[in-house]
């Protein structure tokens, strides 16, 4: 494959594990980077080697920068996509994709008018373990998927970020910050959903840092912490969710799939090697597999790899704009029930992604 030049936008905490892996992959160059506060994109330039540094202007003025990957705060992620795209390049957000919905589309829509593509976070879904337990659902070892159950429950990140206010605004909470993880291995394993109803409550109005250099300031919490509803996919299977920053100690699954032959028990969808355990209704309990062939290490950045292989090859990409509009879909069904105590029906709908076991088998990324 011809190496694509690609720009990053963004150096904060979750650019490390992104400069670390993306040049280690074949057919691409991290060519410069950029950031708000210049000296923390020469500090990552000079860590990890990147060639130049610039601002976010030169950057996507550069000609020969195909893609850049977006990892601004999330509530810049919409502007800064469309700032790219416009340039004319291939764009890929950390998630979420964008705040609102009228956004995500108009993303959508320019793309599909510039001809380009948009990728977005998470590509944990590309992984061993939501891979390993897409395939038994698709072998049927489970026989036909009934219902499902999904569980992100923790006390927030406060406690260890720098820097944790957007965690607590709209736009964040568990929600918005872990929800994608979830849904949209959710949507890998399942295929698309077609309506929500949900409640959501705040445990908290404030929450105080435990972290340096900000320990011991009080944030406000302005977005909802704790949210609980049922997800109804389009194949008919009904599927619990609670996503929390107010439980102290959780010990309810990450993930849980049910059919009517067996169970499917997986682990966290916010790693690539999530544990799978499987139930058979001859058994007579848990038997943990072994993953299969595939990323089990934590290779974030593998979604903007196997963009940039679709873009050379035609074919299409699995952590597409398309599917994580459909996860902010979910996500905004989930506040707009609670809100107006009501089932929503969702407008939006994504094709079910295909298989990912390997996706450069030429050269082993974990060797």
């Amino acid at each position: 494959m011809k190496t694509m030049k690609i720009g990053l936008i963004g150096c904060g905490n979750i650019s490390d594990i992104y400069l670390r892996n993306l040049s280690t992959f074949p057919g691409l160059q991290v060519e410069a980077c950029a950031d708000l506060i210049p000296a923390r994109a020469v500090e990552k330039a000079a860590q990890y080697r990147i060639p130049r540094t610039c601002s976010t202007e030169e950057l996507l003025q550069d000609s020969e920068i195909e893609m850049v990957v977006n990892l601004t705060l999330p509530r810049t992620h919409a502007a800064v996509a469309r700032e790219i795209l416009l340039a004319g390049k291939h764009v890929y957000n950390e998630k979420p994709l964008a705040l609102t919905r009228q956004e995500g589309q108009e993303l959508l829509e320019l793309a599909a008018v510039k001809n380009l593509r948009i990728g977005c976070a998470p590509d944990t879904v590309l992984g061993a373990g939501i891979q390993t337990a897409r395939a038994l659902i698709d072998e049927g070892l489970i026989g036909t998927p009934l219902s499902a159950a999904a569980s992100m429950q923790c006390h927030g990140h406060e406690h260890w970020h720098p820097a944790p206010d957007f965690y607590y605004e709209p736009g964040g909470g568990p929600l918005f910050d872990m929800g994608p993880y979830y849904l949209s291995a959710l949507v890998t394993l399942l295929g698309p959903a077609a309506a929500v109803t949900a409640m959501a409550a705040k445990g908290f109005d404030t929450r105080i840092i435990g972290s340096a250099p900000r320990k011991g300031e009080t944030i406000q919490v302005t977005t909802p912490t704790h949210l609980a509803g049922v997800i109804q996919f389009e194949s008919g299977v009904l599927c619990n969710t609670t996503m929390s920053f107010d439980v102290w100690k959780s010990t309810q699954p990450h993930l849980e799939i049910h059919g009517t032959r067996g169970s499917l028990l997986i682990g966290d969808p916010n790693t690539f090697d999530a544990a799978v355990s499987l139930f058979r209704a001859e058994a007579q309990d848990w038997t943990a597999l072994p993953l299969r062939q595939g990323y089990s290490s934590h290779m974030r950045g593998l979604g903007v790899a196997d963009m940039a292989q679709a873009v050379r090859s035609g074919n299409n990409h699995r952590c597409s704009g398309t599917i994580a509009f459909h996860v902010l879909d979910i996500m905004h069904a989930f506040l707009d029930s609670s809100h107006k105590k009501s089932e929503q029906p969702l407008s939006s709908r994504c094709e079910r992604p295909t298989p990912a076991v390997d996706l450069f088998s030429s050269r082993q990324m974990e060797s």
